[in-house]
């Protein structure tokens, strides 16, 4: 009967928020990890891989640190509603 009065406890409709919120940070984390491991070019996990020592593969390292996402925002404001940001802040023009 214990474990019955845990469960209720841990899974009341109010606790979901803070499951979705943990589950979406264990994802993130998640991602990096599995991106790390599998494509950035300073992690080598095989030992054939980490017997080459130091490469010099710029190319490899600059696809790897320009992904996608950072092309996508490089040259948008960093705010999170430019509308309403230049609506306030703006002086009014007659």
């Amino acid at each position: 009967m214990s474990s019955s009065s845990s469960l209720n406890r841990w899974l009341r409709p109010e606790v979901y928020p803070l499951f979705a919120a943990v589950g979406v940070a264990v994802g993130i984390c998640g991602f990096q990890l599995i991106r790390n491991i599998c494509s950035n070019p300073e992690v080598r996990v095989t030992k054939e891989n980490r017997a080459a020592g130091v490469l010099d593969n710029f190319a490899e390292g600059e696809k790897y640190a320009e992904h996608g996402l950072r092309k996508f925002v490089r040259n948008k404001s960093p705010e999170i509603m430019p509308s309403i940001n230049s609506f306030f802040t703006s002086p009014d023009r007659d």
